[in-house]
């Protein structure tokens, strides 16, 4: 099933055409990676998509529904959840509690203060906790996790939504290697569970290859090649303009 439908959908800043005319889906249970070199218009494909910055053309519709020209919360509420290169959560909470507040925007009862935050949705957050490997660590404050913890706990802030689609940005930055496999690895049995469709960029070509469905390629704006990561690897464009003489495949035939 298609969750996520993209089509002509463009960007210019000025004189510089930052996305021209990309075309892809994704559909529920698949990860599928946006590659392409510095400038290629990663980022400013992810902002359209939830509504921070307003296309010039094209169509984008969420199981059919068009997500055009609307604000990042009415999306969100759709169930697009996203997850940023630099992992944003409150510091001097708990692991718990940075959950509730995600569960108190969807419920929309962030404003209900009178009773403590800390008393709302407790066992669905740990619900979420224990579905990411965080339960254990509920009761510590974020800002002393580890940097691979941290972004477990924002895998489970991204799901207190219920997102049908999950963007995720750079989701392995700054991690180890073996913590970058495995926090994909994680993502993907989530996805696969819940039908999330789930569109993730990365410059670690190793995740990319390993932990992909699909794979598609920007560069300059432009789409130029699609397909399972054995097509894209073969790419002679892809290893050209993106992949270079072919060393990132090292060991990986």
């Amino acid at each position: 099933m298609t969750v996520l439908s993209v089509s002509g959908l463009q960007k210019s800043f000025g004189g510089v055409q930052a996305v021209q005319g990309v075309n892809f889906t994704v559909a529920a249970g698949e990860l599928l990676a946006l590659i392409g070199p510095n400038g290629a218009g990663k980022s400013t494909c992810f902002n359209m998509l939830n509504g921070q910055l307003k296309a010039d053309a094209g169509h984008v519709t969420l199981l059919g529904r068009s997500l055009v020209g609307l604000p990042p919360r009415e999306i969100w509420r759709m169930g697009v959840g996203r997850t940023f290169q630099i992992t944003a959560t409150f510091n001097s909470m708990t692991v718990r509690e940075n959950i509730q507040m995600a569960l108190l925007s969807f419920h929309r009862r962030l404003m209900a203060f009178w009773k403590p935050a800390a008393d709302y949705y407790s066992d669905e957050a740990m619900a979420l906790l224990d579905r990411v490997g965080m339960a254990d660590q509920s009761e510590r404050a974020c800002g002393v996790l580890a940097y691979g913890d941290l972004k477990r706990v924002e895998l489970a802030i991204a799901l207190a939504n219920q997102p049908k689609l999950l963007l995720m940005d750079e989701p392995t930055a700054g991690m180890a290697p073996g913590e970058r496999i495995a926090l994909m690895d994680l993502t993907g049995k989530l996805a696969r569970q819940d039908d999330i469709a789930v569109l993730f960029t990365e410059h670690d070509m190793d995740v990319v290859f390993a932990q992909a469905d699909r794979i598609i390629v920007l560069n300059r704006g432009r789409l130029i090649a699609e397909g399972s990561p054995a097509e894209v690897r073969a790419n002679a464009e892809v290893q050209a303009v993106y992949l270079g003489s072919g060393a990132v495949f090292a060991g990986e035939h």
